[in-house]
This record gives C-alpha cells, sequence and structure tokens, in this order.
C-alpha cells in the first residue's frame, strides 16, 4: 500500500473542495448560534456528511445539536472533534466554524484511506465548549468509548503542536436581601448588590496571593430592578482556572471564602452552585508529533507550546479518556487577541480559510497515518497509558 500515495489524495481531495469547505464555514460564521441552540450548524455539518457517505446519528447523548457521522468499518476509529458554538455578543470570535468544517473536510478526505486500509473515520459533533462543556457531558454519557485516537484543530495567532490548558470550573451565584425604598428607609433593607460588590473587591484581593497561571472572573447577571430601591436579589457567573486539578481544589474554597464573606457582612443569604468543569488537557506526544510532520509537508512549521496557558476546553475531559491532540493553526496576526471582534472578523477572511483548508488537510493526513501503522498506534496507546 502506498502510504504517501493516499496522503496525496486526501490534500487533493481537501484541495477539490475548498469552494464548497469555505462556503459551510462562511455559512455557520454568518448565522453564529451559542451553546446547545447549535440547530443550524449542527443540521448543516450533518447534511454535508450524508452527502458524503457517512451514516448520520443526530441528537447523540441525548443533546439534540450533538451527532456522530461515520465512514468505515472495523478498527481503529479515527474521532475529529467538531465545535461550532458562537460566544455571546462576539459571534465565531473564537473561531469555531472552522473548527466544525475542518473536520467534516479532513473526515471526507480520509475516506479512500479507510476503503484501502480498514478503520472507521468519525466526526463526532460537539456542542456548547464555550460555555456549557459539552464534551465533559457528552463523555460522562458514553460518546467516546469506542474511539481509539481523536483529534480537533483550533484556529489561533500560532501554529502550535499542542496547547497547555487550565482546569477550569463554574460557579453560579445568588445573593438574596431585603428591598426597601433606598431614600426613606434604607435602614430597613438588606442590600443585595453590595454583597456582590465586596465578593468582586475580595476577589480582586485574592489574585494577589494566587499562583501566576490561575485565573479568576466573572460578571454580574442581575444587579437590581431600579436604584432607588436596595436590590433584594442580585447574580453572577465566575470562572476558577488553575493548571491542575489539586490547585483548582484549593482555589475553590479560597474564592467561596469572598463570598461567604460578603454575605456575612451584609446580611445577605448567599446560594452557590459549582457547574461545567473543564479538566486540563493530556496530550498525546505520539499523534502529535505525527501532526506536527505532517504540518510541516503543508509549509507550516509548529512550534512547541508556550509556558502560558491557552485558555481552558472540554477537550480535557475527552483526554482523559481517549488519546487526543489539540493543535492550534495560525490565521491571524499574533496581535489580535481571540474572543475580540478582530478575531471574529479573521475566522471569515483569507487567512481563516488557509487555516481551514490547512487543518483540514493536516488532521487527514494524520488519520491516514493512524490507519496505516500499527507501530503508531501501539506508540499511541503507550503514551496515553504513561500520562494518565
Amino acid at each position: 500500500m502506498d502510504i504517501e500515495k493516499l496522503k496525496g489524495d486526501a490534500t487533493a481531495d481537501v484541495d477539490s473542495r475548498h469552494s464548497e469547505l469555505t462556503s459551510l464555514s462562511l455559512r455557520i460564521h454568518q448565522n453564529p448560534e451559542q451553546g446547545f441552540n447549535e440547530v443550524n450548524a449542527s443540521s448543516w455539518l450533518c447534511e454535508y456528511m450524508e452527502s458524503n457517505g457517512f451514516s448520520v446519528e443526530r441528537g447523540i447523548c441525548q443533546l439534540p445539536t450533538a451527532f456522530r457521522a461515520s465512514y468505515g468499518a472495523g478498527g481503529p476509529i479515527v474521532a475529529l472533534l467538531a465545535e461550532y458554538d458562537a460566544l455571546p455578543g462576539l459571534g465565531h470570535g473564537c473561531g469555531h466554524n472552522i473548527i466544525g468544517t475542518a473536520a467534516a473536510g479532513a473526515a471526507v478526505a480520509a475516506r479512500q484511506a479507510a476503503d484501502q486500509l480498514g478503520g472507521r473515520i468519525v466526526v463526532i459533533g460537539t456542542p456548547a465548549e464555550e460555555i456549557h462543556g459539552g464534551k465533559a457531558i457528552m463523555a460522562e454519557r458514553g460518546a467516546f468509548t469506542d474511539v481509539d485516537v481523536a483529534m480537533i484543530v483550533h484556529p489561533g495567532t500560532a501554529d502550535v503542536i499542542s496547547i497547555k490548558a487550565l482546569a477550569c470550573i463554574s460557579l453560579d451565584v445568588e445573593f438574596f436581601g431585603k428591598a426597601a425604598h433606598a431614600a426613606s428607609t434604607p435602614q430597613e433593607g438588606i442590600n443585595a448588590l453590595e454583597a456582590m460588590i465586596l465578593s468582586f473587591n475580595g476577589i480582586n484581593s485574592l489574585r494577589q496571593h494566587i499562583t501566576e497561571q490561575a485565573r479568576i472572573h466573572g460578571i454580574i447577571t442581575r444587579g437590581g430592578e431600579a436604584p432607588n430601591v436596595v436590590p433584594d436579589h442580585t447574580a453572577g457567573v465566575f470562572l476558577v482556572r488553575a493548571p491542575d486539578e489539586s490547585q483548582l481544589e484549593e482555589l475553590k474554597g479560597k474564592v467561596l471564602n469572598c463570598f461567604q464573606a460578603a454575605a456575612l457582612a451584609t446580611g445577605a443569604s448567599l446560594q452557590c452552585k459549582w457547574t461545567d468543569y473543564y479538566a486540563p488537557i493530556i496530550t498525546n506526544q505520539a499523534l502529535a508529533d505525527a501532526f506536527a510532520a505532517n504540518m510541516r509537508t503543508l509549509g507550516r512549521n509548529p512550534q512547541d507550546p508556550a509556558d502560558r496557558a491557552f485558555g481552558s476546553s472540554d477537550v480535557g475531559n475527552v483526554s482523559a479518556l481517549v488519546p487526543i491532540i489539540h493543535p492550534v493553526i495560525a490565521i491571524a496576526p499574533p496581535d489580535i487577541s481571540l474572543h475580540s471582534p478582530e478575531f471574529t472578523a479573521a475566522a471569515a477572511e483569507e487567512g481563516g480559510h488557509r487555516g481551514l483548508i490547512d487543518g483540514a488537510k493536516a488532521m487527514a493526513i494524520t488519520a491516514v497515518d493512524v490507519l496505516a501503522s500499527p507501530e503508531l498506534m501501539i506508540k499511541i496507546r503507550e503514551d496515553f497509558l504513561a500520562a494518565r
């Protein structure tokens, strides 16, 4: 079997689909949908996979916008993870239109290798990465139990082999006080907004005394109804991040103390709930090395991960179960930040299209490597077990 020919055929297939892939990416970009509401994006991706011979199961894991598209038979099973949710207010400021479309394009390009070598190519549609950790839910519900390796390519501002992602957990917070006229009888009120503000101040003081890579940030989602009424109910959402699970657990207690102290100081009652846990990503080095070599054949020179963490991703929850990589492909200059209007624009411009095509090619030919080489699959499994 001529593996290089199969790789050449896969890259040629992606090139032949340049117009339809960029059109699909732009269609998703122009119709941004937030987590668990990606009805159009999920449907368009499923239709694309079905039109190219994949068997598609919609609504997997009891999530209406999740899906699984499969081609081939036997093993190994190579999964390409698709994301397609948008950010509130920013649209596709993280480029998930590129992620979802690149996974689809790579899978279609790898069909011929699956036909000739055996094994299966699977696209798993994973909703709500940005806010609700859809992959974490899907992992708990068995979406990845039969997967041998998984890949996802994220757009960014540099070509990077793998990323460092922080452990992250969400905290929903509410304070309940007592309403009163803010001018005539303020002494009769209990100010829930003051409790929230004191909590922010406590967290700001805490930031001086946490590890360098830890992060605490949040927003007030309810602050009161009128300026002349003492607010009796406020709400907020916070994210707490740390380099690993043990440091996150310690930081959670310190953060919670800030809210409890504010409740004690103001007399407001506190209700809070930890939700949506994102685990740190465990990169499979053997798979990453194969992907990096393939990126170099495309004219890109991926670098080792920087010391600064990328952020957090529910890919980490999958990485505890399956050998996985999460490389980054540059679509914009280094001075542009992800989750910004400028990155939203880049995800629909020529640099975004190049990243989409190169990302699809790199995943497709890495899938060929996995299907063609039992030795690589053995090394991938060894690395996975050693890293656990």
